[in-house]
């Protein structure tokens, strides 16, 4: 598949894929006689797979890290998996801040809607910080 194509599949721009394959994250295309990329369809779930990476928040460095083990093969497993669960752990820590911010969202505008509704919402609130701070995804709040 040209370029083109695979922009149009992906949603990157032709731009982002020649970026992306310049610095390593893609391989680079072999070429058609007319000198234009061509791609093979299974470029499409790396990039999926990258663009979950991305949506997780890991850093360029991080999943260039991967690439370069992911291309070096099968002997890189381990070290590919440490690199994942490193970032679930800190993807789950953040998702346990993101409830956090939730909840006070929610106890605010529950706020408005009248006071039996903050207190419902406070009360679970603060059960899903607990929660998260004995399953070591958030820290304590300080009085």
């Amino acid at each position: 598949m040209k370029i083109g194509d695979l922009a149009r599949r992906t949603g990157l721009s032709t731009h982002t894929i020649r970026y992306y394959e310049r610095i390593g994250l893609l391989p680079y295309a072999s070429r058609a006689s007319s000198q234009q990329r061509e791609y093979d369809a299974s470029i499409l779930v790396w990039i999926e797979f990258l663009g979950r990476l991305k949506t997780t928040g890991m850093p360029i460095r991080d999943k260039l890290r991967y690439a370069r083990l992911r291309e070096r093969g099968p002997e890189t497993e381990e070290d590919r998996r440490a690199l994942l669960e490193e970032h679930r752990t800190k993807v789950r820590a953040h998702i346990a801040e993101l409830q956090a911010c939730l909840a006070v969202l929610d106890t605010k505008i529950a706020g408005y809607a009248g006071s039996d509704m903050v207190e419902k919402n406070d009360d679970a609130a603060t059960e899903r910080r607990k929660r998260a701070v004995r399953e070591g995804l958030a820290r304590p709040l300080r009085d």
